[in-house]
């Protein structure tokens, strides 16, 4: 892994696609502050401060753009709530990737691709997440409760570092099993930790709204949901 290390930055993701091309696969870029950060259909990511991970990954695993790289999302929603899980606490997946404890978000994660024309040039996968904060400083968020990591287990501080490598390692070692087998290798899993399933949900599909049943999770991370007796396959959207 090749670690960028930076004081302050609009965006990681931002910087990521930017210096994309002349950066190698695997390059994590980690930032202290992030001044405009931003999760997906382009809401703000809120800054809690230094002492939580405002990072972006790059990666090039091809030429080409395959089936299962949009499911990288899920695939590190499912690492990161492994790595939770080793402080104790029993974190859950909302479709397609945020991760909450007791219904807060914790993490959220962003994937975006970079082409060049109609050349695959990467992907570049950004995460926030709340290790470090106080209760007055999470009222700063205001579309959705959430909560930090030294919150829930009663701690000053969670070591940024130990956290970091811990998620990096975990990423990596089954990453090349991930790209091979696609969602399927962690479907399992991932809806052992799912909150969803067999609700009812509302699901937000940029400017459309889908309800139903929530039944199924396909073989390629899609969300299947029923209603009036009729399935229907979401490939995007927002549980609200």
């Amino acid at each position: 892994m090749n670690i960028i290390r930076l004081e302050e930055v609009d965006s990681t993701n931002l910087y990521a696609k930017k210096n994309l091309i002349n950066l190698p696969d695997k390059s994590i870029i980690l930032a202290d502050r992030q001044t405009s950060g931003r999760g997906r259909f382009d809401r703000s990511w809120i800054d809690l401060g230094n002492d939580n991970i405002f990072m972006s990954i790059i990666l090039k695993p091809s030429d080409n753009f395959m089936h299962c790289y949009p499911n990288l999302t899920q695939y590190l929603s499912l690492v990161l709530c492994q790595t939770i899980e080793e402080y104790g606490l029993a974190p859950k997946i909302k479709w397609p990737n945020d991760v909450l404890i007791d219904g807060k978000k914790i993490a959220g994660i962003l994937s975006e691709t970079v082409m060049h024309g109609n050349t695959f040039n990467g992907l570049v996968l950004g995460v926030g997440i709340n290790l470090n904060s106080d209760n007055e400083s999470l009222t700063l968020i205001k579309d959705k409760e959430a909560t930090a990591l030294n919150l829930e287990i009663s701690v000053d501080k969670i070591d940024k570092e130990e956290f970091l490598n811990n998620l990096l390692n975990k990423f990596f070692d089954n990453y090349d099993k991930f790209l091979a087998n696609g969602f399927a290798e962690i479907k399992d899993e991932y809806l052992s930790r799912a909150c969803f399933m067999n609700s009812s949900v509302s699901v937000q599909v940029f400017n459309k709204k889908q309800s139903g049943i929530a039944k199924a999770i396909t073989d390629s991370g899609e969300l299947v949901i029923e209603k009036d007796n009729k399935e229907i396959v979401l490939t995007m959207g927002d549980i609200l």
